[in-house]
Formats: structure tokens, sequence, C-alpha cells
């Protein structure tokens, strides 16, 4: 069979990565064509585009980069159609992914849509797009199967979340070799996570940096992104304390004490490795603005969102502060609120549904795609 994925970040790219994995274990025939990154280049097939030339972020920045991405859907359609895929496979990346989906059907292509859109958050009037271009939806939420069947009556597969076996599947390291092989100390970690994107990096790395000096008995690493060069890090290296490891993220969250993390699937992760973390966000202002009038949400961390409480502090925009970030990060070194908020990450486990999210899509897409031919 023929499969192209469509992956627009980072995550998108590592769950993309597992399910390629799965389906050819499943489909020992299968051949890939992919926009997506390292990791599903890693597994084999075409790459088409990585996604470090898709992703801009905010209203304004995709006002300014408008031609760029409309020259970047003209081509997937052409690419897409002499290559002739057995399955389209979109994973999250609404913006881009929803207009190709709406192509594609209209031109007989079976549409496969892995990790919904937020549309429970944002723009759920796309739910009439997605009940029209989407044949086949595999939700990783738990809350979203509700929101689909009960609340648009369109029908999904619940898979539970990809991260959960990404986490269990990973080689474990030793603290100690660890920290000695990458030039770090004995202190204890604090993970800074702030983001994949270069103006999204620069912007939180200003103000995480900013309490390196309250927290000598720590050190500090950043977690590069994979997207991104080490000389872009190099001026947020001149700090003392401050260290970068790149494509090293779960490793390093594996040995970390707390960590401070852009909002994103970056909180979702951090709590799969039960490290205590600040949430942390600030856009540009016009951005912000926007999005406090279309999105209608009571937290913007996943974890807050599956919990439906807030179990971990967020700090967003205005509250993104030196002074705050140096409160809360106090607040969760101490052992009793450590304490707390394992329990809460113990329990958002099992709302996310166990392992296996990557071999449960694999199957349903290998069979409607059997069925279909």
């Amino acid at each position: 069979m023929k499969y192209y994925l469509i992956a627009g970040e980072a995550s998108g790219d590592l769950h993309g990565a597992n399910l390629m994995k799965t389906l050819k274990a499943q489909d020992p025939e299968a051949d890939f064509r992919f926009w997506g990154g390292d990791l599903m280049e890693a597994v084999g097939g075409k790459q088409v585009k990585h996604y470090r030339d898709l992703a801009f972020m905010g209203f304004i920045e995709v006002v300014f980069n408008l031609r760029t991405i409309l020259k970047n859907i003209s081509f997937c359609k052409k690419d897409i159609e002499a290559y002739q895929p057995d399955a389209i496979i979109f994973i999250d990346y609404p913006g881009f992914n929803l207009r190709i989906a709406n192509w594609a059907k209209q031109n007989g292509f079976a549409t496969h849509y892995y990790i919904s859109p937020q549309i429970w958050a944002w723009k759920e009037n796309r739910i009439k797009s997605i009940k029209r271009d989407v044949d086949y939806m595999y939700v990783i939420l738990p809350f979203e199967k509700e929101f689909y069947e009960k609340k648009h009556g369109f029908p999904v597969h619940f898979v539970g979340h990809p991260l959960i076996d990404a986490i269990a599947q990973r080689e474990q390291v030793e603290p100690s070799a660890f920290k000695e092989e990458h030039g770090l100390d004995n202190r204890p970690i604090i993970a800074l996570l702030p983001g994949s994107r270069k103006q999204e990096i620069s912007k939180m790395l200003k103000i995480m940096l900013s309490v390196v000096e309250d927290f000598s008995e720590f050190q500090f690493v950043i977690a590069g992104a994979p997207s991104q060069e080490a000389s872009f890090y190099k001026p947020f290296l001149k700090k003392q304390n401050v260290h970068l490891l790149l494509n090293k993220t779960y490793d390093l969250l594996s040995i970390s004490h707390a960590a401070l993390v852009t909002s994103g699937t970056a909180t979702l992760e951090t709590a799969l490795f039960k490290v205590p973390q600040v949430v942390c966000y600030k856009g540009s202002r016009v951005s912000y603005e926007i999005a406090k009038r279309v999105i209608n949400l009571n937290y913007i961390s996943l974890v807050n969102l599956i919990l439906d409480k807030p179990a971990v502090i967020e700090l967003i925009q205005t509250d993104f502060t030196t002074k705050r970030v140096k409160e809360e990060l106090t607040q969760i070194l101490d052992e009793y609120n450590r304490a707390v908020l394992f329990l809460d990450y113990y329990d958002l486990e099992k709302k996310l549904g166990g392992k296996g999210a990557s071999d449960k899509t694999a199957q349903l897409i290998l069979s409607e795609t059997k069925n279909k031919n």
C-alpha cells in the first residue's frame, strides 16, 4: 500500500514516525511519502518537505507568510496526484491539512485524520468540513470522542494517546552517566522547554532564564528543538549555570527535578515523565488578544484540560513574568506540593487510555484501506 502523510510540527513528526513503524510492521509492502521531520525520515520513504519550513506561529505570522503557505498547498496537491496514494493520513496541523483534505475528498482519495484538530478549543465550525472531507478520524484525548459523537454526530475512533507508547519504548538513561557525558554536574536539573519555533523560543527563554540566579542549587538545561541548530541557542548560553541539550528532550525529562514548559504537547510529555512543571505562554499582543476572543477554554495546558482542574500552574501573557516564575517554581520544588501533583499525574495517565495508540490506528487504517481496495 502507498501512504501519504502530512505532519507540520515536531509532535506530528514523532507520532507520524511511530505510526509509520507500525504500518510497516503490519504491511511489509508499505511505501511512504510524507511531509514531516527527521524521525519520520529515519523510518524510511520519501520526505517531501521538512516541518521546519512549514511552521508559522500566530495570526500575524500566518498573514505575513500567506504566499508561501498557498504555494505549499498547491505543490502538495500536485505531489499527491502524482503519487496516487491508497490512503492520505493527516496528522494534526489543521490550517493546512483541512484544505488538502477538501481537495483530496473531491478527487477520490481516502482521507484519514490522526490526532484531531482542537476544534473543541476554537474554530468549532470546522466540524462542517471535517464531516464532509474526512473519512476516518482517530482521536487521542478521552473527551474528544464524546465531543464528536454526542455533540456533532460524527463517529470517531478513540485510540489512546501515542505519547504513552513513545515514552514507554525509549531506552532508559543512567542519570550520573548521562550528566557526565553531557558536561553537567551532579546538581538537580530544572529543564526549560521553550517551544520549537524561533520567535517562540526567543520570547520564552528571555523570561525563563531571568530566574537562573535565584536557584543556584540547581542547574538549568534547555531542551533544544530538533528543528533548530545549536548556533541559534548560543546567545542564551551566556549566563552561567545554563546548558543546552539538542534532540534529548525525553532523556532530559527523565532525570529532571522540575521544568518550565511552553504550553503545547510538551506539557503532557512533562507530566507523563512525572516532572513537576510551570506552564508558560506569551504570544504577540495582537495574536493573544485575538485568541482570547475566539478560544473558549478554562485552561491552556493539556494536563489541566484532560483532568478538568488546575493541576499545574499556568502563567499566561502578563502573568508570565520573572516574579511569578520565581514564585511558582519555588512552589513546585516544595515536597508536599510535588506529592499532590504526582497523584494528579497518575490520574492523567489512566484517563489517556494506556498503551497501543499507534498499533490501533495502523490496524484501523490498514483494514479500511484493504476494504476499499
